[in-house]
Parts: C-alpha cells; structure tokens; sequence
C-alpha cells in the first residue's frame, strides 16, 4: 500500500470492479505494468479475480482481516471521482482485447 499506483486501485476497487483495460483509463502505464500491481495487491490477500467471459476483474475481499484498517487508510486517500467517470466514460471494455 506503500505505492500510489496500488492505493489508487484499491480506492477504484473499493467503488467498483475493474478489468485491467479499466484502470489503464486511468493510469499513465502498460497493462503489463497495471498488471504487476494488481498482482501484488492479490499477493498480498486484499483483491481478488474474477472471469466474467473474456475479461477477468478485480474487486476487493471484503472478508480479508486487513480489510478494515485498508478502509481506515482509504478515508484518507484523495477523491478518486474523476477517474471513475474516465473508466465509465470510456466503456473500454465494448472494445477491449485483454
């Protein structure tokens, strides 16, 4: 969580799931590179995957015994609306190949 990249995630995760192809919407990096953030964020039991046809989203385990000083954090982390209206605007995933 030492990351901004991760903790912005975690702040969209905490809204809505997202695909890879999202969140690359948001951030100035490859998949490949949003892909090595997600998959530290899975490492380390806060996100999860799920295959839902092509794509596979993310979202955030509730459930996790660290969930609850991740949410304290999060109350603390700037606004993240404007990216969230950048994922919904570009309904990357009409055209998404990832």
């Amino acid at each position: 969580m030492g990351d901004k990249t991760r903790l912005t995630i975690v702040v969209i995760l905490k809204h809505r799931d997202c695909c890879v192809c999202e969140l690359n919407e948001v951030f100035d990096m490859s998949q490949p590179s949003i892909s090595q953030h997600l998959r530290k964020l899975k490492d380390s039991g806060l996100i999860q995957e799920e295959r839902r046809g092509r794509w596979v989203y993310y979202s955030l385990i509730l459930q996790s015994e660290i969930y609850p000083l991740i949410d304290d954090l999060l109350a603390h982390v700037p606004d993240q609306t404007e990216n969230m209206r950048k994922i919904e605007k570009s309904q990357i995933t009409l055209h998404c190949n990832c």
